[in-house]
């Protein structure tokens, strides 16, 4: 299959759309929490900034989606769309149910495909790192599975989400007659772009007040460990969709890049120690 064809279009429009999960989140079987979890979950200091940055996306993917002179397109961007604003309900509905302290303003965003790109790229970054921040969380029991069980619906959309990103960016770029030294430039650029925008997210996230009570989470906590269970989590997701998908490359390939230095430098630590005790 060829990149840019009307069979590649066809490919990741269509399995978007027929990969998407019919719910509402009022109606989930939310639990009860004991004081534990409820104080963890209060703890834990960005749901103004993860309930913001959902209203925004909605609007601006739908907003985007509109602009599409493709039906087919159009139809699958409308479609994250409206995923994009049922996350904000989720989010929402975590924050009325547990009485989690966030504020929310209307979106204010501009619907264009500049805008598109660079939450697309961001979603690639945020995705990947918070599916490591999920499998830890659910392995240490952090919350009740009771309530994790419920987004990881979420993260599978998350995971949809940023293989539909992949596949349209390369998708327009073949069309528009990109040669391979500007894809990777263009891509890089988005990139860079992702990271200074979730570095600016970070500090937003740290000035709100509370405290992220997550020590039994966290307990001997790694980069090498975190970086191995965004990698797992990332895998299991990519696995389960259809295999003629491109993926999203570049943050993986980075964070195997990092491990395998990080567990080079460990080995040679210890050789170093062997040595030196003979």
């Amino acid at each position: 299959m060829r990149i840019g064809s009307q069979e590649h279009r066809n490919l990741f429009c269509r399995w978007f759309i027929d990969t998407h999960l019919a719910y509402e989140p009022e109606e989930l079987p939310w639990p009860e929490l004991d004081e534990v979890s409820l104080e963890r979950l209060r703890g834990i200091p960005v749901w103004s900034t993860a309930l913001q940055v959902e209203l925004n996306a909605g609007a601006m993917v739908n907003g985007f989606a509109q602009r599409q002179s493709d039906g087919l397109i159009r139809e699958a961007i409308a479609l994250q769309g409206y995923e994009e604003d049922r996350h904000a309900r989720m989010i929402g509905a975590l924050v009325d149910r547990y009485q989690l302290r966030a504020t929310r303003s209307e979106p204010k965003v501009r619907p264009t495909r500049r805008a598109f790109i660079d939450f697309g790229y961001n979603e690639c970054l945020d995705s990947f790192f918070g599916f490591g921040i999920f499998r830890l969380a659910r392995e240490a029991r952090f919350l009740p599975e009771t309530l994790t069980s419920l987004f990881a619906r979420v993260l599978f959309e998350e995971a949809r989400h940023i293989v539909f990103f992949v596949n349209w960016i390369a998708y327009e770029r073949a069309v528009s007659g990109y040669v391979a030294v500007a894809r990777v430039g263009a891509t890089a650029l988005g990139y860079l772009r992702a990271l200074l925008k979730t570095i600016g997210r970070a500090k937003e996230a740290k000035e709100d007040s509370g405290v992220f009570a997550a020590g039994d989470m966290f307990q001997d906590l790694t980069f090498s460990k975190f970086l191995q269970a965004c990698l797992a989590e990332n895998e299991a997701h990519m696995a389960s969709f259809a295999p003629e998908l491109l993926r999203p490359r570049t943050i993986p390939t980075i964070a195997q890049g990092a491990l395998s230095l990080i567990q080079t430098g460990g080995r040679i630590r210890e050789f170093s120690r062997a040595r030196a005790t003979r």
